[in-house]
């Protein structure tokens, strides 16, 4: 029975899930954004963000206390440098789980999990979706605005034409009336 287990073993000794998780976090700290199963993920979760908690305030024992966790130089340098700039006032939540669907060879549920405030489609997408979806109202009412001159100008150079044809029959009838007009002379 599962009683008072308080997370998850993910199958692994408990060196084998240290490193796990370590290497995870740097790969997350290093690329904002990894893809990994659904439990990994939120262990991982559990994992790194007590580390860009304590990431928020620059000291020398909180620096030793992370390396401690995570084992790399550059991760350390990467979490209080460029993570800690961007999530210096976020109380928490410092990261996103988006289910993606199940792995093809053993179904396990897949997703993606990434440093909330480094995804700038998300942040961008919220203000212009809304712009766009205007813009193509407009958009689609301009095109057809833009697509009646071009016809008129196509309309136009027909309607000159026409004119000149209706001129060139005028010209045809004088000439068959003269032509009438000489035989009955005659």
């Amino acid at each position: 029975m599962r009683h008072g287990k308080k997370f998850n073993h993910l199958g692994r000794t408990a060196s084998h899930r240290k490193a796990m998780l370590s290497n995870m976090a740097k790969s997350l700290l290093e690329h904002k954004r990894i893809s990994t199963t659904l439990a990994k993920a939120k262990e991982l979760r559990k994992y790194i963000e007590p580390l860009i908690t304590k990431a928020k305030e620059d000291t020398t024992h909180n620096r030793r206390i992370t390396f401690s966790y995570l084992r790399n130089k550059e991760a350390i340098k990467l979490l209080f440098g460029e993570v800690v700039e961007k999530v210096g006032n976020r109380p928490g939540g410092y990261t996103r789980i988006i289910k993606t669907g199940y792995r093809l060879g053993d179904n396990a549920e897949m997703c993606i999990i990434e440093l909330v405030d480094f995804n700038e489609l998300m942040l961008k997408e919220d203000k212009p979706v809304k712009k766009a979806s205007r813009r193509s109202r407009r958009g689609s009412g301009k095109g057809t605005s833009e697509a009646a001159p071009t016809t008129e100008a196509k309309d136009s150079p027909e309607a000159e034409k026409a004119p000149e044809a209706d001129a060139s029959a005028d010209v045809s009838d004088d000439k068959t009336e003269n032509k009438d007009e000489d035989k009955k002379a005659e």
